[in-house]
């Protein structure tokens, strides 16, 4: 790869604020990273690191003094039942519209194949289905909120 070319990668880089940048161009591979403490990366990739020094680092703030006689908060019991999980990355929906009734409330009774909810990845919505028959204990997600792949969605009992 040209080094006029990997140069201007660089500088698109730093002045557009993208966090990682990859090119694969025939067997070249270049991998551009504009953060601190990036994780380690494969044998043979090239890495840029943008972050300035002569820039001073910032001071760590001091740790804030804890009340003494304040108690630790207890942990949130886990629902027990069922966790359904979210099967890819998208845009979680109750609903099949913003007008429409949710697929399931707190309490329905639902049975394998029955539509949960619907997934928004790419354009596409997808439906995702019970694995098996329960009641949906807990809603653990709010409409229109983005999820992760295995995000845990519902809780059936």
């Amino acid at each position: 790869m040209d080094l006029r070319k990997i140069k201007t990668l660089i500088d698109l880089v730093r002045e557009s604020g993208v966090a990682e940048l990859e090119v694969n161009e025939g067997e070249d591979h270049l991998r551009i990273v504009n953060a601190h403490g990036a994780p380690a990366l494969p044998a043979g990739t090239v890495t840029a690191d943008f972050s300035s020094a002569a820039t001073p680092a910032a001071p760590a703030p001091a740790p804030a003094a804890a009340p003494a006689a304040a108690p630790a908060p207890e942990a949130p019991k886990p629902a027990e039942g069922k966790t359904v999980t979210s099967p890819m990355v998208g845009t979680f929906y109750r609903s099949p519209s913003p007008e429409a009734k949710p697929f399931v409330q707190v309490g329905d009774a639902v049975k394998k194949g029955d539509t949960l909810c619907i997934i928004e990845a790419m354009k596409l919505l997808n439906e995702i289905e019970a694995e098996e028959d329960g009641v949906i204990k807990e809603v653990l997600v709010e409409n229109g909120q983005p999820v992760e792949y295995g995000q845990p969605l519902f809780i059936l009992g």
